[in-house]
């Protein structure tokens, strides 16, 4: 998309069921941490740097049950609230949902995001342990985490968002993406595609990104990633946001 094309695109889009979505422009960032990041795990190595070559739209807020509802017309969460974000979904799940989206809305515009640009999105722009910095004692400000096992989600959008207008992006839940998961990045696209090849001898899992809010604070890092298989629906940490093409 050309720079013109871009500057004429609005900043913000708002489907028909209420969902707004954020412009990322294209760029290039590290991803993965770095060497002398605190509490860092394996599988966020190596390094390596990734060009998203296409500029997207991310949800600006995690799918809420509400849109969940109007498109699926049930609501698997245990908890629940107009506002809250959907919960208790597998990948499966999440893909019908963007089916069906796309199918009301006769396109093929929607879909996850990939892993590396939810990472891009989620990082904004910095290269710290989150988007606002490397101090723990500051995510409370930005997102909801290391709670009790009965609390569950909270409403999206109640804490600070990062420097690229998304909330909710470190805790409250974690988010499926693509890609399939991979215990490093040695081999991994470096085109901000998804990553779709399962390793050799290996279970099919999906990536998941972002920690949720019983996830320590060092699980809701930017390079934080786990995994869990696509069929399985029965963790209440576990939400989306999804991405558009422009």
């Amino acid at each position: 998309m050309s720079e013109q094309q871009l500057a004429a695109y609005p900043e913000t889009y708002i489907n028909s069921i209420g969902m707004e979505f954020v412009s990322i422009l294209s760029g290039e960032f590290n991803m993965g941490s770095v060497s002398d990041e605190k509490n860092w795990y394996r599988n966020e190595r190596p390094l390596h740097k990734v060009s998203i070559r296409r500029a997207f739209l991310l949800g600006r807020y995690e799918v809420t049950q509400k849109q969940w509802t109007d498109i699926m017309g049930i609501n698997p969460s245990r908890i629940s609230g107009d506002d809250r974000p959907v919960d208790k979904i597998s990948w499966n799940e999440a893909r019908e949902f963007i089916r069906r989206l796309n199918e009301k809305e006769s396109t093929d515009k929607y879909r996850l995001p990939t892993e590396a640009e939810w990472e891009y999105a989620c990082r904004a722009g910095t290269n710290s342990r989150y988007s606002f910095g490397d101090d723990d004692e500051e995510l409370p400000e930005y997102g909801w985490y290391g709670e009790g096992e009965n609390v569950g989600a909270y409403p999206v959008g109640q804490k600070k968002p990062n420097p690229w207008g998304l909330h909710d992006m470190h805790g409250n839940l974690w988010e499926w993406v693509q890609d399939r998961y991979h215990e490093s990045y040695e081999g991994a696209p470096d085109d901000g595609s998804a990553w779709e090849q399962t390793a050799a001898n290996a279970k099919v899992l999906y990536v998941l990104r972002g920690g949720s809010w019983i996830t320590s604070a060092v699980g809701c890092r930017s390079a934080s990633r786990y995994f869990y298989s696509p069929d399985g629906r029965r963790s209440r940490r576990i939400g989306l946001r999804i991405a558009r093409d422009l």
